[in-house]
């Protein structure tokens, strides 16, 4: 991949039901993110929801994460998606990474072993803490909430 930063380095530990299977990587040279793919055989029902093994464990490095996201083309052909995207993944985890998937879809989907099923980017994590305040900045917007803005350009 190229990128204006270097790589950073996260640790895989392949499980016994990972053998076999490709890592994360990366399928352009400019991809945001990496292809992840199932270590089993999965028929996800319509409306249905299942955390699918990938097969390995990682050591992301202090100061980053790990996000899950869904992949495009199952999302608009298929309607899969994960109900919390994006999964962060943190830096102090060591179990098996497992993929929730979602079936928005109106047919079952068949998830074979190998397939790819998600994409991972590896991002930096901003510590921050909360100062409780007596009053806020005005802003333009200032407390309009959900489509507070309208849904036409202007």
């Amino acid at each position: 991949m190229s990128s204006p930063l270097p790589p950073i380095e996260i640790r895989l530990k392949r499980l016994p039901h990972g053998r076999g299977l490709p890592a994360p990587a990366y399928a352009t040279a400019h991809a945001a993110g990496m292809d992840v793919v199932s270590a089993e055989d999965v028929i996800l029902a319509p409306g249905g929801r299942h955390a699918v093994a990938t097969g390995f464990a990682m050591a992301i490095p202090e100061g980053y994460e790990v996000q899950v996201r869904p992949r495009s083309g199952l999302a608009l052909k298929h309607g899969i998606s994960l109900p919390n995207t994006p999964g962060t993944i943190d830096a102090d985890y060591r179990g098996e990474l497992k993929v929730i998937l979602i079936n928005l879809g109106e047919e079952p989907f068949v998830i074979a072993r190998g397939d790819r099923i998600a994409q991972l980017v590896a991002a930096p994590v901003q510590a921050a803490r909360f100062a409780e305040v007596e009053e806020l900045d005005e802003t333009v917007r200032g407390a309009g909430g959900f489509g507070s803005t309208g849904v036409r350009a202007r």
